[in-house]
């Protein structure tokens, strides 16, 4: 019997001193999210979100807590999202990021579908981790 098969990615939202959100516009596909990719197999969670973002940014950042879970029921693709601060660096567009900007919560509303959005909207709300679906675009 064939289990399936999980990816998981991890994606940091960070965060600066006006509450503005660090997103990126993908090189791939042109959305507005929040950096974040999938995470190596010898890697902690921390370690993933420190170079996912670095990666696609260029900005360090110091990983304060884990914010949610989110299962994209179409994808198969669990992603381990954690609030992050800013450490040092300076973002710049990058190979996988055409643009990278710091969003307002309700930037960040107008710009991402609802299952990207509440990611940064969750990690913003100081209730603790949640843990949702979603089929890659909407909330299940």
């Amino acid at each position: 019997m064939d289990l399936p098969k999980h990816s998981v990615s991890v994606s940091g939202i960070v965060v600066d001193t006006d509450d503005r959100v660090l997103v990126i516009r993908r090189a791939d596909n042109g959305h507005w999210e929040a950096p974040g990719g999938v995470l190596e197999l010898d890697e902690s969670f921390e370690d993933g979100v420190r170079r996912e973002v670095a990666e696609e940014t260029g900005l360090n950042v110091h990983v304060e807590r884990l914010t949610g879970v989110y299962k994209n029921l179409q994808g198969g693709i669990v992603a381990l999202v954690f609030r992050c601060a800013p450490e040092g660096g300076s973002p710049h567009p990058t190979a996988e990021a055409v643009e990278v900007k710091w969003m307002t919560a309700r930037e960040v509303q107008d710009a991402m579908v609802p299952a990207f959005a509440v990611r940064v909207l969750d990690a913003l709300d100081e209730q603790g981790a949640r843990v949702r679906a979603h089929d890659g675009v909407n909330l299940k």
